[in-house]
């Protein structure tokens, strides 16, 4: 969880992880002011929802199949979010409240998802 970064203010590192279910994801504040949160709406179906603590290191274990869409609280409206795909690339649809650099940070992350690796 970073201030700043090349792509931007308020950014994940990395911004996109797919991992295997039952695997486990930490989080590290590394600048203050920063937390993760699952976003209702943008995790799979049945799912409890997640949030960690302001500036507390957090680990989560995702068992579920499926795109996992994350936000720091304080910075959710900055864009800062990320998302985790469990298995599969999944479809992912953004609900239309998000806020707007929220979904232009999803759509660069979901365009990058799917470019080819060099």
């Amino acid at each position: 969880m970073l201030n700043r970064r090349a792509n931007g203010p308020m950014v994940y590192k990395p911004a996109y992880l797919n991992i295997a279910p039952g695997d486990t994801v930490r989080f590290l504040p590394t600048q203050p002011g920063h937390n993760a949160a699952a976003i209702e709406g943008v995790i799979p179906e049945g799912t409890a929802p997640f949030k960690s603590k302001i500036n507390a290191r957090f680990e989560v274990t995702l068992t579920e199949i499926g795109a996992y869409g994350i936000k720091c609280s304080p910075y959710y409206a900055m864009g800062m979010v990320m998302l985790i795909e469990v298995g599969e690339k999944a479809d992912v649809s953004l609900p239309e409240v998000l806020p707007k650099r929220a979904t232009e940070r999803f759509e660069q992350i979901l365009t990058g998802r799917d470019q080819p690796k060099e």
